[in-house]
């Protein structure tokens, strides 16, 4: 009988999810990223190079230790750590099954309007954000969509978002998380997902405990590193494939206007088929419009908002022109080119989002190398989205609840990423897609009506001010 009425309510979640992700929030995400780039006079191009000597220009490993707070790199790793999850690998391999090369140019183009929305969400968590007698900083969507709707309707659709978020993330995400490490460990290097699972829990619980500042110290030191290993194992692979690179490109821009040449059906079912998915995978890629990186953003030491909104627009050019493009790259020069198996756009038996990457790694380092490399990764990006998705919950409970819920939920969310090791469960990605599509609903409606608030900073920087 349970059997029953889960697959019964499986399939309710996934129409919801359909329907969601397919008509509401591609095209909700992608007006907010239109409007706020015109609204700013596409802010991620004027400002693009100060963001890039913001992150830059005094990068370091080791930031200064605060009393409350983060540096603004510190801010940015969070936000980067939440967003270089296993989107990146398993996301982009999705998109390119599905929607063929061309899926990858659409990933780029909602990145760039991505870039402008989550410069609105940075510099409006800072606006809004509270501060406590002892220094501790609390911010979000939250925070500013009460700051947009004041009364009744602010209070309820910012619950909404936190329930969402608390569920999405900082439960049932992070046990979805914690399976894709545990089944890649026990894949690669033979570990019992289990054991893995016990040694997540310990490391998590250590720097749970530890706060903000744990947090910022060590998210600061991983996602260099993780970053550096796996733009080091992609770039080998492409220039083993160096003769291949311009063809992969090549088919990125052919495929993103003719991609029923290689996914097959009309052209107008291809091209939506394209569309769809390079703007589904990229915009949960980089988070934009979603309203998680904000809380990471709130916590900067930084006197002007708008210097951490243009830092938070390079976290989305890291994650998707950096990190997933490269992934991409990799797959389509070893996979799609005239010696790969997907040349002739057929998906052999087998072959599946889950394991393309390790394929395609797998040309070049052999299939077990491959395996491991991609499986390292993977520990690497799951992991750091574990804390930092630990840390937006937090947040938001801490909103609901109190100060003193804090480690509760902690607790909680420790057993939710040992459950993720040693279960699979199709209902629980499922419900964790939902209620990460819901919560970026209210946060959207939130954006739209705060649009003088953010131009404000931006038309004042740029008078000089």
């Amino acid at each position: 009988m349970f059997a029953s009425v889960e697959s019964a309510l499986l399939d309710i979640v996934v129409k919801i999810n359909t329907y969601l992700s397919n008509y509401i929030l591609v095209f909700l995400l992608v007006a907010v990223g239109l409007w706020y780039s015109i609204k700013t006079r596409f802010v991620q191009i004027r400002c693009f190079g100060e963001g890039m000597k913001k992150v830059f220009g005094n990068l370091s490993l080791n930031g200064k230790k605060h009393d409350s707070g983060m540096t603004s790199f510190q801010a940015l790793a969070t936000a980067i750590a939440a967003q270089v999850g296993t989107g990146n690998i398993v996301g982009a391999s999705g998109a390119i099954l599905t929607g063929g090369p061309g899926a990858i140019f659409w990933m780029w183009i909602i990145a760039f309007f991505g870039m402008a929305t989550i410069y609105a969400e940075a510099t409006l968590a800072l606006k809004t954000r509270v501060i406590d007698k002892d220094g501790t900083i609390h911010g979000g969507p939250v925070y500013y969509i009460t700051t947009a709707f004041k009364g009744a309707f602010g209070k309820f659709l910012a619950g909404f978002f936190a329930v969402a978020i608390i569920l999405a993330l900082g439960f049932m995400g992070c046990m979805v998380q914690s399976n894709s490490i545990g089944s890649t460990f026990q894949t690669a290097f033979g570990i019992p997902s289990w054991i893995v699972g016990l040694v997540l829990v310990i490391i998590c619980g250590v720097i749970f405990l530890g706060g903000v500042q744990r947090l910022a110290s060590v998210t600061e030191k991983i996602v260099p590193i993780m970053a550096g290993i796996f733009l080091v194992g992609g770039l080998v692979i492409l220039i083993a494939r160096i003769k291949y690179i311009p063809a992969t490109f090549g088919m990125i821009f052919k495929y993103a206007f003719q991609p029923q040449a290689i996914i097959g059906g009309s052209f107008g079912y291809a091209i939506k088929t394209a569309v769809s998915q390079g703007a589904k995978r990229g915009l949960f890629s980089n988070e934009a419009g979603m309203g998680s990186t904000p809380h990471a953003h709130a916590q900067a030491n930084v006197t002007d908002p708008h210097d951490q909104g243009v830092v938070a627009m390079i976290g989305v050019f890291i994650d998707t022109f950096v990190v997933l493009t490269l992934n991409a790259l990799v797959i389509i020069s070893t996979l799609y080119t005239s010696d790969g198996i997907l040349a002739a756009g057929v998906i052999p038996e087998g072959i599946g989002k889950a394991n393309l990457a390790q394929t395609a790694f797998g040309t070049v380092f052999g299939s077990s190398l491959g395996a491991m490399f991609v499986a390292i990764c993977l520990f690497f990006f799951a992991f750091s989205t574990v804390l930092s998705w630990n840390l937006f919950g937090k947040i938001n409970v801490i909103y609901l609840f109190g100060k003193n819920s804090a480690k509760i939920y902690s607790a909680i969310a420790l057993v939710f990423i040992f459950l993720g090791t040693v279960m699979s469960n199709d209902l629980v990605w499922e419900l964790t897609d939902m209620f990460n599509n819901l919560m970026v609903i209210p946060n959207a409606i939130a954006l739209f009506a705060l649009t003088g608030m953010v131009v404000k900073s931006t038309h004042g920087v740029s008078a000089g001010k």
